[in-house]
């Protein structure tokens, strides 16, 4: 099991940019898929992005493509999620996720370890 950590979280106005990151505890972090999920109160938890273990390979939702964009530094065991054009519907709390095996990346029960979230709130 591989720990991971969130930060960059807060509140930022319509149109505004933050960017994510995750810090992994494992020096494998290289061997995992990696990925962020976000959930809003009431709604059930949802694919946002993907990445590889090279980071060669990005996934993104309909909702976020063109405006999000996932990356990872293997040397860092970090993952990050630039989102920009933010837009109120992208309020939730966002998870990182990682996977070290097979499973369909845009699927939650595929990913065994999870960060504990952290809030980002757009306002109008």
């Amino acid at each position: 099991q591989v720990q991971l950590v969130e930060s960059g979280g807060g509140l930022v106005q319509a149109g505004g940019s933050l960017r994510l990151s995750c810090a992994a505890s494992e020096r494998t972090f290289s061997i995992y898929t990696m990925a962020w999920f976000r959930q809003a109160p009431g709604k059930e938890r949802e694919f946002v992005a993907a990445i590889s273990r090279s980071g060669y390979t990005t996934y993104y939702a309909d909702s976020v493509k063109g405006r999000f964009t996932i990356s990872r530094d293997n040397a860092k065991n970090t993952v990050y999620l630039q989102m920009n054009s933010l837009k109120p519907e992208d309020t939730a709390v966002y998870y990182c996720a990682g996977k070290s095996v097979a499973g369909d990346y845009y699927n939650s029960r595929s990913y065994n370890n999870w960060g504990q979230g952290t809030q980002v709130t757009v306002s109008s």
